[in-house]
C-alpha cells in the first residue's frame, strides 16, 4: 500500500512542479524545480518499498 502511495505522490509533485515551472516568475519557477525533485525522491522511495515488498 506504501509503495502505490509514494508513486502517486510522486506523479502528482512531478506534475505540480513542471506546471510551475512554466510561470514568469523566478521563485515560482525555484519551487517548481523543488517540488518536482520532492516528486522524483516519493517515486524512488515508493520503487524502493516495491523491491523491499518483493523480496
Amino acid at each position: 500500500m506504501g509503495e502505490f502511495t509514494d508513486k502517486i505522490k510522486g506523479a502528482v509533485n512531478n506534475a505540480v512542479g513542471n506546471a510551475k515551472q512554466n510561470s514568469d516568475d523566478p521563485n515560482v519557477r525555484a519551487e517548481g524545480d523543488r517540488q518536482e525533485l520532492k516528486g522524483d525522491v516519493q517515486d524512488t522511495k515508493g520503487k524502493v518499498k516495491g523491491v523491499i515488498n518483493d523480496l
